[in-house]
Protein backbone atom coordinates (compact mmCIF):
# COMPACT_ATOMS: atom_id res chain seq x y z
CA UNK A 1 0.00 0.00 0.00
CA UNK A 2 1.38 3.46 -0.69
CA UNK A 3 1.08 6.03 1.42
CA UNK A 4 -1.23 8.97 1.80
CA UNK A 5 0.43 12.57 1.73
CA UNK A 6 0.18 16.23 2.08
CA UNK A 7 1.82 18.13 -0.61
CA UNK A 8 1.89 21.59 -1.01
CA UNK A 9 4.03 24.68 -1.82
CA UNK A 10 3.61 27.55 0.63
CA UNK A 11 4.72 30.70 0.74
CA UNK A 12 7.10 32.19 3.50
CA UNK A 13 4.50 33.21 5.99
CA UNK A 14 2.26 30.33 5.68
CA UNK A 15 -0.32 30.32 3.10
CA UNK A 16 -1.00 27.62 0.05
CA UNK A 17 -3.73 30.50 -1.85
CA UNK A 18 -4.42 33.51 -1.72
CA UNK A 19 -7.65 35.32 -1.12
CA UNK A 20 -10.16 34.10 -3.03
CA UNK A 21 -7.93 30.71 -3.67
CA UNK A 22 -5.34 32.89 -5.58
CA UNK A 23 -2.94 31.08 -7.03
CA UNK A 24 -1.20 33.52 -9.07
CA UNK A 25 1.64 33.89 -6.62
CA UNK A 26 3.03 30.32 -7.67
CA UNK A 27 5.14 32.33 -10.13
CA UNK A 28 7.22 33.08 -7.26
CA UNK A 29 8.35 29.61 -6.99
CA UNK A 30 11.89 28.81 -7.44
CA UNK A 31 11.64 26.31 -10.71
CA UNK A 32 11.84 22.56 -9.36
CA UNK A 33 15.05 20.72 -11.12
CA UNK A 34 14.09 18.64 -14.34
CA UNK A 35 11.92 15.47 -13.72
CA UNK A 36 10.96 16.24 -9.94
CA UNK A 37 7.52 17.61 -11.19
CA UNK A 38 7.03 14.21 -13.08
CA UNK A 39 8.70 11.74 -10.76
CA UNK A 40 6.58 13.34 -8.11
CA UNK A 41 2.98 12.89 -10.21
CA UNK A 42 4.04 9.71 -11.11
CA UNK A 43 3.95 8.35 -7.39
CA UNK A 44 0.15 9.51 -6.95
CA UNK A 45 -3.11 7.64 -8.10
CA UNK A 46 -5.55 9.72 -6.34
CA UNK A 47 -6.13 13.11 -5.36
CA UNK A 48 -8.35 14.24 -2.60
CA UNK A 49 -9.39 17.76 -2.96
CA UNK A 50 -12.28 20.15 -1.76
CA UNK A 51 -14.90 21.87 -2.70
CA UNK A 52 -13.98 25.80 -2.22
CA UNK A 53 -10.63 24.74 -3.99
CA UNK A 54 -12.52 22.81 -6.88
CA UNK A 55 -14.88 25.79 -7.09
CA UNK A 56 -12.34 28.57 -7.45
CA UNK A 57 -9.78 26.57 -9.51
CA UNK A 58 -13.06 26.63 -12.22
CA UNK A 59 -13.83 29.97 -11.57
CA UNK A 60 -10.43 30.80 -12.24
CA UNK A 61 -10.22 28.50 -15.39
CA UNK A 62 -9.06 31.20 -17.86
CA UNK A 63 -6.43 33.19 -15.07
CA UNK A 64 -4.10 30.58 -14.24
CA UNK A 65 -1.24 29.32 -16.08
CA UNK A 66 0.12 25.82 -16.77
CA UNK A 67 1.98 25.48 -13.02
CA UNK A 68 -1.39 25.93 -11.20
CA UNK A 69 -4.28 25.23 -13.70
CA UNK A 70 -3.70 22.03 -13.11
CA UNK A 71 -2.29 19.41 -10.28
CA UNK A 72 1.01 19.28 -10.90
CA UNK A 73 1.42 21.48 -13.77
CA UNK A 74 -0.70 18.90 -15.90
CA UNK A 75 1.68 15.83 -15.41
CA UNK A 76 -0.25 14.17 -13.00
CA UNK A 77 -2.94 11.58 -14.44
CA UNK A 78 -5.50 9.45 -12.18
CA UNK A 79 -8.66 9.84 -9.62
CA UNK A 80 -9.59 12.94 -8.21
CA UNK A 81 -12.13 12.65 -5.50
CA UNK A 82 -13.41 16.37 -4.31
CA UNK A 83 -15.06 16.27 -0.98
CA UNK A 84 -18.70 18.07 -0.72
CA UNK A 85 -21.85 18.07 0.47
CA UNK A 86 -23.43 18.78 -2.36
CA UNK A 87 -22.21 16.28 -4.82
CA UNK A 88 -25.22 16.68 -7.00
CA UNK A 89 -23.68 19.54 -8.12
CA UNK A 90 -20.51 18.73 -9.34
CA UNK A 91 -21.99 15.00 -10.92
CA UNK A 92 -21.68 15.88 -14.33
CA UNK A 93 -17.55 17.14 -13.95
CA UNK A 94 -16.17 13.47 -15.38
CA UNK A 95 -12.62 15.04 -14.37
CA UNK A 96 -13.59 14.63 -10.52
CA UNK A 97 -15.07 12.04 -8.70
CA UNK A 98 -17.46 13.71 -5.92
CA UNK A 99 -17.91 12.35 -2.64
CA UNK A 100 -20.36 13.23 0.41
CA UNK A 101 -18.51 11.46 2.65
CA UNK A 102 -16.18 11.72 5.96
CA UNK A 103 -12.73 11.92 5.08
CA UNK A 104 -11.83 8.59 6.76
CA UNK A 105 -13.63 7.08 4.08
CA UNK A 106 -12.78 8.78 1.11
CA UNK A 107 -9.10 7.81 2.45
CA UNK A 108 -10.31 3.69 2.62
CA UNK A 109 -11.61 4.23 -1.12
CA UNK A 110 -8.64 5.79 -2.46
CA UNK A 111 -6.26 3.73 -0.81
CA UNK A 112 -8.39 1.09 -2.78
CA UNK A 113 -7.83 2.65 -6.06
CA UNK A 114 -3.98 3.31 -5.18
CA UNK A 115 -3.35 0.24 -4.36
CA UNK A 116 0.71 0.89 -4.12
CA UNK A 117 0.89 4.38 -5.29
CA UNK A 118 0.14 6.98 -2.92
CA UNK A 119 -3.17 9.26 -2.17
CA UNK A 120 -2.33 12.91 -2.28
CA UNK A 121 -4.67 15.65 -0.24
CA UNK A 122 -4.22 18.95 -1.77
CA UNK A 123 -6.69 20.97 0.33
CA UNK A 124 -5.58 22.31 3.90
CA UNK A 125 -8.80 21.63 4.95
CA UNK A 126 -9.04 18.42 4.33
CA UNK A 127 -5.47 18.06 5.00
CA UNK A 128 -6.53 19.19 8.62
CA UNK A 129 -9.65 16.91 8.96
CA UNK A 130 -7.20 13.29 7.61
CA UNK A 131 -4.55 14.83 11.08
CA UNK A 132 -7.29 14.71 13.32
CA UNK A 133 -8.12 10.78 12.71
CA UNK A 134 -3.61 10.43 11.82
CA UNK A 135 -4.36 9.19 8.38
CA UNK A 136 -0.82 11.47 7.17
CA UNK A 137 2.05 9.20 6.61
CA UNK A 138 4.15 12.17 4.93
CA UNK A 139 4.19 15.95 4.27
CA UNK A 140 5.60 17.56 1.62
CA UNK A 141 6.81 20.66 1.70
CA UNK A 142 8.10 23.42 -0.81
CA UNK A 143 8.44 27.13 0.11
CA UNK A 144 8.04 30.07 -2.32
CA UNK A 145 9.92 33.36 -1.43
CA UNK A 146 6.93 35.47 -1.21
CA UNK A 147 4.57 36.95 1.48
CA UNK A 148 1.04 37.05 0.80
CA UNK A 149 -0.37 38.28 4.04
CA UNK A 150 -3.63 36.57 3.69
CA UNK A 151 -5.37 33.82 2.45
CA UNK A 152 -5.77 29.84 3.03
CA UNK A 153 -3.28 29.10 6.03
CA UNK A 154 -1.18 25.68 5.56
CA UNK A 155 -2.56 24.84 9.04
CA UNK A 156 -5.31 26.66 11.04
CA UNK A 157 -6.88 25.47 14.44
CA UNK A 158 -8.15 27.91 16.67
CA UNK A 159 -6.99 26.85 20.16
CA UNK A 160 -4.50 25.35 18.16
CA UNK A 161 -3.00 22.11 18.52
CA UNK A 162 0.08 20.67 17.90
CA UNK A 163 1.64 17.91 15.82
CA UNK A 164 5.70 17.53 15.81
CA UNK A 165 7.20 16.44 12.76
CA UNK A 166 10.42 14.94 11.93
CA UNK A 167 12.47 15.28 8.71
CA UNK A 168 12.69 12.07 6.31
CA UNK A 169 14.27 13.73 3.11
CA UNK A 170 16.09 17.16 1.45
CA UNK A 171 14.80 17.30 -2.31
CA UNK A 172 18.70 18.23 -2.63
CA UNK A 173 17.69 18.44 -6.40
CA UNK A 174 16.08 21.87 -6.12
CA UNK A 175 17.48 23.49 -2.70
CA UNK A 176 16.26 27.03 -3.34
CA UNK A 177 12.57 25.81 -3.37
CA UNK A 178 13.22 24.24 0.63
CA UNK A 179 12.02 21.28 -0.38
CA UNK A 180 11.23 18.81 2.53
CA UNK A 181 9.78 15.58 3.17
CA UNK A 182 8.63 14.84 6.35
CA UNK A 183 6.89 12.20 8.91
CA UNK A 184 4.57 12.54 12.17
CA UNK A 185 7.00 11.95 14.60
CA UNK A 186 7.32 8.37 16.26
CA UNK A 187 6.02 6.45 13.13
CA UNK A 188 8.71 5.26 11.25
CA UNK A 189 6.92 3.69 8.67
CA UNK A 190 3.50 4.41 7.04
CA UNK A 191 0.21 3.04 8.12
CA UNK A 192 -0.84 -0.36 6.68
Amino acid sequence: MGKVAWGFTCSIDGFIAGPGHDMSWMSASEPLAAGTVERMAGDVAVIISGRDGYDAAKAQRGERDATTAEAYGGAWSGTEFVLTHRPHEIADDPSVTALNCGVVEAVSLAQEIAGERDVQFISADIARQALEHDLIDELQVFVAPVFLGDGTRIFDVPGGRRIDWELVDIYSDSPRSFGRTYRPKGRHRPRV
